[in-house]
């Protein structure tokens, strides 16, 4: 910009700290030619970075779904709505998506995506049911399904809330 090269800013979002830089090129030390390779290559690493925070929110996404699906197995007041055949499938189903994240932490962003997919294929209908023959959502969830808050992942699908 006009007063420097580069403006860097960083805020830590749990505390709230704000840090920023400025780099100059007060002394002349930077040819135009530099200084146009050090911004073109801030801007291919901006692009980078938000690929890597997509691709990070669609495996948060996908690791909190199968956690969640699991603690809503255990939550006393729906155990004895679901089957022990639809339990099992839910529970065999998350646990290996938990595998399959424990030994895929660097897969891309399609991958945990199509990994939420398949794990949402397994559990929404039998969730569904469960609250269909519980007499509707608890709580005006949308589609009878757990979850439907705010989603950080594209279409990776709902995230899972606990609701009392």
């Amino acid at each position: 910009d006009a007063n420097g090269i580069l403006n860097v800013s960083a805020q830590d979002k749990s505390t709230g700290k704000h840090n920023k830089i400025t780099i100059t090129n007060d002394k002349g030390r930077l040819s135009k030619d530099e200084i146009e390779r050090m911004v073109n290559e801030a801007e291919r690493y901006k692009a980078e970075d938000e690929a890597q925070k997509d691709r990070i929110g669609a495996k948060n996404s996908l690791e909190s779904y199968a956690f969640n699906m699991k603690q809503t197995l255990e939550d006393e007041k729906l155990k004895d709505k679901i089957s022990a055949d639809d339990r099992k499938k839910i529970e065999e189903k998350c646990d290996e998506v938990i595998r399959w994240l424990d030994s895929n932490q660097t897969a891309e962003k399609d991958e945990f995506e199509h990994q939420q997919k398949e794990l949402e294929s397994v559990c929404n209908p039998i969730i569904t049911k469960m609250y269909q023959a519980a007499g509707g959502a608890p709580g005006g969830m949308p589609g009878g399904m757990p979850g439907g808050g705010a989603h950080s992942g594209g279409a990776g699908g709902p995230t899972i809330e606990e609701v009392d």
